[in-house]
Protein backbone atom coordinates (compact mmCIF):
# COMPACT_ATOMS: atom_id res chain seq x y z
CA UNK A 1 0.00 0.00 0.00
CA UNK A 2 2.93 2.33 0.78
CA UNK A 3 4.43 1.53 -2.52
CA UNK A 4 1.10 2.26 -4.47
CA UNK A 5 0.62 5.53 -2.49
CA UNK A 6 4.12 6.51 -3.98
CA UNK A 7 3.78 5.27 -7.39
CA UNK A 8 0.59 7.52 -7.39
CA UNK A 9 2.84 10.80 -6.18
CA UNK A 10 5.32 10.73 -8.55
CA UNK A 11 2.92 10.60 -11.73
CA UNK A 12 1.27 13.44 -10.11
CA UNK A 13 4.52 15.37 -10.23
CA UNK A 14 5.01 14.16 -13.71
CA UNK A 15 1.85 15.01 -14.54
CA UNK A 16 1.99 19.17 -12.76
CA UNK A 17 5.39 19.03 -14.91
CA UNK A 18 3.91 19.05 -18.06
CA UNK A 19 0.69 21.45 -17.13
CA UNK A 20 2.01 25.16 -18.73
CA UNK A 21 2.95 27.52 -17.00
CA UNK A 22 0.73 29.91 -15.14
CA UNK A 23 0.31 32.99 -17.06
CA UNK A 24 0.51 36.62 -16.03
CA UNK A 25 -2.44 37.60 -17.89
CA UNK A 26 -2.41 41.72 -16.26
CA UNK A 27 1.04 41.60 -17.62
CA UNK A 28 0.48 40.26 -20.85
CA UNK A 29 -2.31 43.18 -21.47
CA UNK A 30 -1.33 46.12 -19.41
CA UNK A 31 -2.07 48.50 -22.02
CA UNK A 32 -3.72 51.01 -19.82
CA UNK A 33 0.14 52.08 -18.63
CA UNK A 34 2.07 50.46 -21.10
CA UNK A 35 0.55 53.78 -23.24
CA UNK A 36 3.20 55.43 -21.37
CA UNK A 37 6.00 53.73 -22.55
CA UNK A 38 5.33 54.26 -26.54
CA UNK A 39 4.75 58.04 -25.86
CA UNK A 40 8.49 57.98 -24.38
CA UNK A 41 9.91 56.12 -27.71
CA UNK A 42 7.93 59.01 -29.94
CA UNK A 43 9.63 61.46 -27.62
CA UNK A 44 12.90 59.49 -28.13
CA UNK A 45 12.35 59.71 -31.27
CA UNK A 46 12.07 63.63 -31.79
CA UNK A 47 15.06 63.57 -29.02
CA UNK A 48 17.29 61.67 -31.51
CA UNK A 49 16.47 63.89 -34.70
CA UNK A 50 16.99 67.03 -33.16
CA UNK A 51 20.75 65.27 -31.60
CA UNK A 52 21.67 64.30 -34.88
CA UNK A 53 20.38 67.17 -36.94
CA UNK A 54 18.49 65.71 -39.44
CA UNK A 55 16.60 68.14 -41.74
CA UNK A 56 12.78 68.46 -41.66
CA UNK A 57 12.03 66.49 -45.00
CA UNK A 58 14.58 63.74 -43.64
CA UNK A 59 12.82 63.93 -39.98
CA UNK A 60 9.41 62.85 -41.76
CA UNK A 61 11.38 59.72 -42.90
CA UNK A 62 13.16 59.14 -39.40
CA UNK A 63 9.44 59.10 -37.87
CA UNK A 64 7.61 57.50 -39.95
CA UNK A 65 8.88 53.96 -40.45
CA UNK A 66 9.47 53.37 -36.72
CA UNK A 67 6.41 54.32 -36.50
CA UNK A 68 5.03 51.79 -38.67
CA UNK A 69 6.69 49.00 -37.58
CA UNK A 70 5.34 49.58 -33.56
CA UNK A 71 1.91 50.14 -35.11
CA UNK A 72 2.03 47.19 -37.10
CA UNK A 73 3.49 44.53 -34.06
CA UNK A 74 1.64 46.17 -31.73
CA UNK A 75 -1.89 46.76 -32.94
CA UNK A 76 -3.00 42.93 -32.04
CA UNK A 77 -3.64 44.60 -28.42
CA UNK A 78 -7.19 45.39 -29.48
CA UNK A 79 -9.43 43.89 -31.46
CA UNK A 80 -10.05 46.09 -34.83
CA UNK A 81 -7.36 47.47 -35.80
CA UNK A 82 -5.96 46.28 -38.70
CA UNK A 83 -2.98 47.03 -40.95
CA UNK A 84 -2.21 50.12 -42.33
CA UNK A 85 0.73 49.10 -44.35
CA UNK A 86 -1.15 46.75 -46.52
CA UNK A 87 -3.12 49.70 -48.20
CA UNK A 88 0.16 51.38 -48.34
CA UNK A 89 2.66 51.07 -51.65
CA UNK A 90 5.91 48.71 -51.31
CA UNK A 91 5.15 46.44 -48.60
CA UNK A 92 5.08 43.06 -48.32
CA UNK A 93 2.67 41.34 -46.07
CA UNK A 94 2.98 41.81 -42.61
CA UNK A 95 3.56 38.57 -39.96
CA UNK A 96 0.48 37.95 -37.57
CA UNK A 97 0.74 36.44 -34.58
CA UNK A 98 0.67 32.39 -34.47
CA UNK A 99 -2.17 30.94 -32.38
CA UNK A 100 -1.83 29.62 -29.27
CA UNK A 101 0.71 31.55 -28.29
CA UNK A 102 1.12 33.96 -25.94
CA UNK A 103 2.22 37.62 -26.48
CA UNK A 104 2.93 40.79 -24.99
CA UNK A 105 2.21 43.36 -27.87
CA UNK A 106 3.78 46.19 -25.97
CA UNK A 107 7.51 44.19 -26.12
CA UNK A 108 6.72 43.25 -29.36
CA UNK A 109 5.73 47.15 -30.87
CA UNK A 110 9.26 48.95 -28.85
CA UNK A 111 11.12 46.09 -30.37
CA UNK A 112 9.91 46.96 -33.81
CA UNK A 113 10.18 50.22 -33.81
CA UNK A 114 13.39 50.69 -32.04
CA UNK A 115 15.32 48.12 -34.41
CA UNK A 116 13.59 50.51 -37.44
CA UNK A 117 14.74 53.57 -36.02
CA UNK A 118 18.26 51.72 -35.94
CA UNK A 119 18.22 51.92 -39.39
CA UNK A 120 17.20 55.58 -39.71
CA UNK A 121 19.16 57.54 -37.24
CA UNK A 122 22.86 58.35 -36.64
CA UNK A 123 23.10 57.90 -32.75
CA UNK A 124 21.56 54.13 -32.54
CA UNK A 125 23.61 53.67 -29.12
CA UNK A 126 20.99 56.00 -27.84
CA UNK A 127 18.26 53.79 -29.17
CA UNK A 128 20.56 50.57 -27.73
CA UNK A 129 20.03 51.89 -24.43
CA UNK A 130 16.55 52.89 -24.05
CA UNK A 131 15.43 49.86 -25.49
CA UNK A 132 17.57 47.57 -23.05
CA UNK A 133 16.06 50.04 -20.35
CA UNK A 134 12.29 49.93 -21.79
CA UNK A 135 12.00 45.85 -22.50
CA UNK A 136 13.63 45.36 -19.31
CA UNK A 137 11.00 47.33 -17.35
CA UNK A 138 8.43 45.57 -19.48
CA UNK A 139 9.95 42.22 -18.97
CA UNK A 140 8.75 41.98 -15.21
CA UNK A 141 6.39 39.57 -14.44
CA UNK A 142 6.72 38.01 -17.80
CA UNK A 143 7.74 34.50 -18.52
CA UNK A 144 10.83 34.03 -20.70
CA UNK A 145 8.67 31.99 -23.29
CA UNK A 146 6.44 35.22 -23.56
CA UNK A 147 9.29 37.16 -23.49
CA UNK A 148 11.01 35.97 -26.31
CA UNK A 149 7.85 35.59 -28.29
CA UNK A 150 7.23 38.72 -28.21
CA UNK A 151 10.70 39.85 -29.27
CA UNK A 152 10.69 37.75 -32.21
CA UNK A 153 7.70 39.30 -33.15
CA UNK A 154 8.43 42.58 -33.17
CA UNK A 155 11.47 41.81 -35.00
CA UNK A 156 9.70 39.63 -38.17
CA UNK A 157 7.54 43.42 -38.35
CA UNK A 158 10.81 45.35 -38.06
CA UNK A 159 12.36 43.16 -41.16
CA UNK A 160 9.39 43.64 -43.22
CA UNK A 161 9.40 47.55 -42.59
CA UNK A 162 13.50 47.85 -43.03
CA UNK A 163 13.06 46.10 -46.47
CA UNK A 164 10.77 48.76 -47.49
CA UNK A 165 12.73 51.52 -46.27
CA UNK A 166 15.75 50.49 -48.05
CA UNK A 167 14.46 50.49 -50.87
CA UNK A 168 12.79 53.86 -50.82
CA UNK A 169 15.40 55.98 -53.43
CA UNK A 170 16.71 57.52 -49.70
CA UNK A 171 20.30 56.02 -50.37
CA UNK A 172 20.31 56.88 -53.99
CA UNK A 173 19.33 60.57 -53.21
CA UNK A 174 21.92 61.01 -50.74
CA UNK A 175 24.64 60.85 -53.78
CA UNK A 176 22.62 63.33 -56.71
CA UNK A 177 24.05 66.44 -57.51
CA UNK A 178 23.76 69.79 -55.63
CA UNK A 179 21.10 72.01 -56.45
CA UNK A 180 22.03 74.13 -59.95
CA UNK A 181 21.28 77.84 -59.15
CA UNK A 182 19.87 80.12 -61.93
CA UNK A 183 20.38 83.45 -62.39
CA UNK A 184 17.21 84.22 -63.61
CA UNK A 185 14.79 86.98 -62.13
CA UNK A 186 12.30 85.47 -59.81
CA UNK A 187 14.56 82.17 -59.21
CA UNK A 188 15.81 81.00 -55.77
CA UNK A 189 19.13 81.78 -54.97
CA UNK A 190 21.14 81.46 -51.51
CA UNK A 191 20.32 83.76 -48.74
CA UNK A 192 22.06 85.42 -46.10
CA UNK A 193 24.64 84.60 -43.95
CA UNK A 194 25.53 81.15 -44.57
CA UNK A 195 24.44 81.32 -48.43
CA UNK A 196 23.58 77.54 -47.93
CA UNK A 197 22.83 75.57 -50.79
CA UNK A 198 19.78 73.95 -51.38
CA UNK A 199 18.40 71.59 -49.28
CA UNK A 200 17.06 67.84 -50.43
CA UNK A 201 16.81 68.96 -54.60
CA UNK A 202 15.90 65.55 -55.01
CA UNK A 203 13.28 64.87 -52.27
CA UNK A 204 10.24 64.64 -54.82
CA UNK A 205 12.35 61.59 -55.91
CA UNK A 206 11.62 59.92 -52.40
CA UNK A 207 8.88 57.19 -53.37
CA UNK A 208 5.62 57.79 -51.59
CA UNK A 209 3.39 55.82 -49.26
CA UNK A 210 0.11 56.14 -50.36
CA UNK A 211 -0.03 58.83 -53.25
CA UNK A 212 0.35 58.15 -56.64
CA UNK A 213 3.14 60.26 -57.13
CA UNK A 214 5.38 63.03 -55.77
CA UNK A 215 2.83 65.55 -57.90
CA UNK A 216 -0.58 63.98 -57.48
CA UNK A 217 -1.20 66.54 -54.91
CA UNK A 218 0.23 70.04 -56.23
CA UNK A 219 -0.62 72.94 -55.45
CA UNK A 220 -2.38 76.04 -57.14
CA UNK A 221 0.25 77.79 -60.05
CA UNK A 222 2.51 80.61 -58.08
CA UNK A 223 1.76 84.43 -59.29
CA UNK A 224 4.30 85.30 -61.71
CA UNK A 225 7.25 87.20 -61.05
CA UNK A 226 6.93 90.43 -61.19
CA UNK A 227 8.20 93.76 -60.48
CA UNK A 228 5.07 95.79 -61.90
CA UNK A 229 3.81 97.83 -58.99
CA UNK A 230 0.32 96.62 -59.60
CA UNK A 231 0.83 93.02 -59.97
CA UNK A 232 -0.18 90.41 -57.56
CA UNK A 233 3.23 88.90 -56.82
CA UNK A 234 4.57 92.59 -56.10
CA UNK A 235 1.53 93.64 -53.76
CA UNK A 236 2.79 90.42 -51.68
CA UNK A 237 6.48 91.60 -51.91
CA UNK A 238 5.01 94.89 -50.45
CA UNK A 239 2.82 92.95 -47.54
CA UNK A 240 6.09 91.38 -46.37
CA UNK A 241 8.31 94.44 -46.31
CA UNK A 242 5.24 96.42 -44.83
CA UNK A 243 4.69 94.16 -41.78
CA UNK A 244 8.51 93.71 -40.82
CA UNK A 245 8.25 97.41 -40.20
CA UNK A 246 5.18 97.90 -37.47
CA UNK A 247 5.86 93.85 -36.21
CA UNK A 248 3.46 93.49 -33.53
CA UNK A 249 4.72 91.60 -29.93
CA UNK A 250 1.88 88.81 -30.80
CA UNK A 251 3.27 88.55 -34.58
CA UNK A 252 6.90 88.30 -33.12
CA UNK A 253 5.46 85.65 -30.71
CA UNK A 254 3.96 83.35 -33.22
CA UNK A 255 7.10 83.87 -34.89
CA UNK A 256 9.45 82.20 -32.09
CA UNK A 257 6.52 80.17 -31.08
CA UNK A 258 6.69 78.42 -34.66
CA UNK A 259 9.76 78.39 -35.64
CA UNK A 260 10.69 75.05 -35.88
CA UNK A 261 14.00 75.03 -37.39
CA UNK A 262 15.85 71.97 -36.39
CA UNK A 263 19.79 73.87 -36.77
CA UNK A 264 19.61 77.79 -37.77
CA UNK A 265 23.16 79.25 -37.42
CA UNK A 266 22.92 82.56 -35.18
CA UNK A 267 25.75 85.31 -36.12
CA UNK A 268 26.50 88.13 -33.57
CA UNK A 269 29.83 89.49 -34.20
CA UNK A 270 32.18 87.37 -35.68
CA UNK A 271 30.80 84.70 -33.60
CA UNK A 272 28.61 81.95 -34.70
CA UNK A 273 26.39 79.74 -32.97
CA UNK A 274 24.01 76.65 -33.02
CA UNK A 275 20.62 76.63 -32.46
CA UNK A 276 18.65 73.29 -31.88
CA UNK A 277 14.93 72.51 -31.81
CA UNK A 278 12.38 70.37 -32.44
CA UNK A 279 11.29 69.63 -36.80
CA UNK A 280 8.39 71.50 -37.81
CA UNK A 281 7.15 67.96 -37.68
CA UNK A 282 8.20 67.16 -34.93
CA UNK A 283 6.28 69.59 -33.40
CA UNK A 284 2.76 68.23 -34.74
CA UNK A 285 3.78 64.68 -33.81
CA UNK A 286 4.34 66.24 -29.99
CA UNK A 287 1.08 67.90 -30.32
CA UNK A 288 -0.21 64.45 -31.30
CA UNK A 289 1.21 63.16 -28.03
CA UNK A 290 -0.11 66.18 -26.20
CA UNK A 291 -3.79 65.50 -27.44
CA UNK A 292 -3.45 61.91 -26.55
CA UNK A 293 -2.26 62.12 -23.02
CA UNK A 294 -5.17 64.52 -22.52
CA UNK A 295 -7.50 61.96 -24.01
CA UNK A 296 -6.41 59.32 -21.88
CA UNK A 297 -5.98 57.16 -25.29
CA UNK A 298 -5.02 53.84 -25.15
CA UNK A 299 -1.96 51.69 -26.46
CA UNK A 300 -3.39 50.75 -29.49
CA UNK A 301 -5.46 53.98 -30.24
CA UNK A 302 -1.94 56.00 -29.72
CA UNK A 303 -0.43 53.30 -32.03
CA UNK A 304 -2.59 54.44 -34.56
CA UNK A 305 -2.91 57.98 -34.30
CA UNK A 306 0.87 58.05 -34.34
CA UNK A 307 1.39 56.38 -37.59
CA UNK A 308 -1.12 57.92 -39.67
CA UNK A 309 -0.07 61.99 -39.00
CA UNK A 310 3.51 60.62 -39.49
CA UNK A 311 2.22 59.20 -42.79
CA UNK A 312 0.99 62.34 -43.46
CA UNK A 313 4.30 64.76 -42.38
CA UNK A 314 6.00 62.13 -45.07
CA UNK A 315 3.84 62.60 -48.08
CA UNK A 316 3.63 66.45 -47.03
CA UNK A 317 7.03 66.59 -47.39
CA UNK A 318 7.48 64.91 -50.87
CA UNK A 319 4.32 66.54 -51.94
CA UNK A 320 5.61 70.08 -50.85
CA UNK A 321 9.73 69.72 -52.35
CA UNK A 322 8.37 68.81 -55.44
CA UNK A 323 6.65 71.91 -55.82
CA UNK A 324 9.16 74.06 -53.96
CA UNK A 325 11.86 72.62 -56.95
CA UNK A 326 9.47 72.65 -59.64
CA UNK A 327 8.43 75.96 -59.08
CA UNK A 328 11.50 77.31 -57.77
CA UNK A 329 10.59 80.81 -56.64
CA UNK A 330 12.75 83.00 -55.12
CA UNK A 331 12.55 84.28 -51.22
CA UNK A 332 11.13 87.56 -49.73
CA UNK A 333 14.89 88.67 -48.56
CA UNK A 334 16.18 88.43 -52.42
CA UNK A 335 13.82 90.73 -53.60
CA UNK A 336 13.58 93.20 -50.70
CA UNK A 337 17.18 93.36 -50.92
CA UNK A 338 17.44 94.02 -54.19
CA UNK A 339 14.47 96.46 -55.11
CA UNK A 340 13.78 98.05 -51.67
CA UNK A 341 16.15 98.37 -48.83
CA UNK A 342 19.78 97.00 -49.33
CA UNK A 343 20.41 96.00 -45.67
CA UNK A 344 16.86 94.77 -45.14
CA UNK A 345 16.87 91.08 -43.66
CA UNK A 346 13.69 88.74 -42.36
CA UNK A 347 12.70 88.18 -38.50
CA UNK A 348 14.17 84.43 -38.97
CA UNK A 349 17.02 83.41 -41.00
CA UNK A 350 15.47 82.53 -44.18
CA UNK A 351 15.59 78.67 -44.80
CA UNK A 352 17.72 77.48 -47.90
CA UNK A 353 15.20 75.97 -50.18
CA UNK A 354 12.73 77.79 -52.16
CA UNK A 355 9.89 79.70 -51.30
CA UNK A 356 6.97 78.15 -52.99
CA UNK A 357 5.27 76.60 -50.81
CA UNK A 358 5.96 76.54 -47.44
CA UNK A 359 6.80 73.70 -45.90
CA UNK A 360 5.52 75.03 -42.25
CA UNK A 361 1.91 75.15 -43.91
CA UNK A 362 1.83 72.25 -46.16
CA UNK A 363 2.86 69.92 -43.23
CA UNK A 364 0.89 71.89 -40.38
CA UNK A 365 -2.70 71.27 -42.88
CA UNK A 366 -1.77 67.62 -43.72
CA UNK A 367 -1.40 67.26 -39.36
CA UNK A 368 -4.34 69.17 -38.62
CA UNK A 369 -6.09 67.50 -41.00
CA UNK A 370 -5.37 64.11 -39.77
CA UNK A 371 -5.90 65.47 -36.04
CA UNK A 372 -9.45 66.77 -36.93
CA UNK A 373 -10.31 63.47 -38.55
CA UNK A 374 -9.07 61.32 -35.53
CA UNK A 375 -10.38 63.90 -32.70
CA UNK A 376 -13.17 65.99 -34.14
CA UNK A 377 -13.39 69.48 -35.26
CA UNK A 378 -12.88 72.72 -32.54
CA UNK A 379 -10.75 70.68 -30.26
CA UNK A 380 -9.30 73.19 -28.20
CA UNK A 381 -6.08 72.59 -26.27
CA UNK A 382 -3.10 74.19 -24.73
CA UNK A 383 0.01 73.44 -26.62
CA UNK A 384 3.25 73.42 -24.00
CA UNK A 385 5.25 71.29 -26.25
CA UNK A 386 7.82 73.88 -26.88
CA UNK A 387 8.21 74.96 -23.09
CA UNK A 388 11.15 72.08 -23.12
CA UNK A 389 12.80 75.05 -26.04
CA UNK A 390 12.37 78.12 -23.23
CA UNK A 391 9.25 78.97 -25.30
CA UNK A 392 5.88 80.42 -23.52
CA UNK A 393 2.74 78.02 -24.03
CA UNK A 394 -0.09 78.91 -26.74
CA UNK A 395 -4.03 77.83 -27.07
CA UNK A 396 -5.73 77.08 -29.72
CA UNK A 397 -9.43 76.53 -30.61
CA UNK A 398 -8.82 73.71 -32.93
CA UNK A 399 -6.02 71.94 -34.83
CA UNK A 400 -6.69 73.84 -38.60
CA UNK A 401 -6.63 77.23 -36.18
CA UNK A 402 -3.18 76.32 -35.25
CA UNK A 403 -2.08 74.83 -38.77
CA UNK A 404 -3.25 78.61 -39.83
CA UNK A 405 -1.27 80.44 -37.60
CA UNK A 406 1.43 78.22 -38.66
CA UNK A 407 1.49 79.15 -42.28
CA UNK A 408 0.91 83.14 -41.05
CA UNK A 409 3.70 83.02 -38.98
CA UNK A 410 6.25 82.75 -41.67
CA UNK A 411 5.12 85.50 -43.13
CA UNK A 412 5.35 87.78 -40.36
CA UNK A 413 8.71 86.39 -40.09
CA UNK A 414 9.80 87.77 -43.90
CA UNK A 415 10.74 84.42 -44.87
CA UNK A 416 7.60 83.58 -47.04
CA UNK A 417 4.84 85.70 -49.19
CA UNK A 418 1.25 85.15 -48.44
CA UNK A 419 0.43 82.80 -51.47
CA UNK A 420 3.28 80.29 -50.31
CA UNK A 421 1.59 80.14 -47.23
CA UNK A 422 -1.95 80.20 -47.89
CA UNK A 423 -1.63 77.60 -51.36
CA UNK A 424 0.77 75.70 -48.96
CA UNK A 425 -2.14 74.93 -46.06
CA UNK A 426 -4.77 74.25 -48.62
CA UNK A 427 -2.12 71.87 -50.35
CA UNK A 428 -1.26 70.06 -46.83
CA UNK A 429 -5.55 70.46 -46.03
CA UNK A 430 -5.75 67.74 -49.84
CA UNK A 431 -2.56 65.55 -48.46
CA UNK A 432 -4.46 64.98 -44.80
CA UNK A 433 -7.59 63.99 -46.34
CA UNK A 434 -5.94 61.32 -49.25
CA UNK A 435 -3.98 59.60 -46.33
CA UNK A 436 -7.65 59.34 -44.27
CA UNK A 437 -9.24 58.03 -47.27
CA UNK A 438 -6.41 55.39 -48.45
CA UNK A 439 -5.91 54.44 -44.89
CA UNK A 440 -9.96 54.06 -44.78
CA UNK A 441 -9.49 54.96 -41.03
CA UNK A 442 -12.67 55.42 -39.02
CA UNK A 443 -12.56 57.92 -36.48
Amino acid sequence: MKYKFLIAVFFLILGCNDKPAKINRDAINRVSTDVEYLHAAEKKLTDLIVTDIFTPPVASRVYVYPMLAAYEAGRFSKAGYNSLTVKMKGFDIMPIPEKNKDYNFTIAAIKAMCTTAKKVVFSTKIVDEFEAKTLSELKNGLTDTIYNTSIAFGESVANVIIKKLNADYYKETRGMERYEVKDLAGRWTPTPPDYSDGIEPHWAKMKTLVADSAMQISAAPAAPYSEDKNNPFWKEVLEVYQISKSLTDEQANTITFWDDNPFVSRHKGHLMFQDKKMTPGGHWMAICQLVLKEKKSDFTESLQAYAIISVALYEAFISCWAEKYKSNRLRPETIISAKIEKQWHPFLITPPFPSYTSGHSTVSGAAAEVLTNLFGDNFAYTDTTEKEYGLPVRSFTSFRQAALEASMSRVYAGIHFRSDCENGNKQGIKVGDLVMKELKVKN
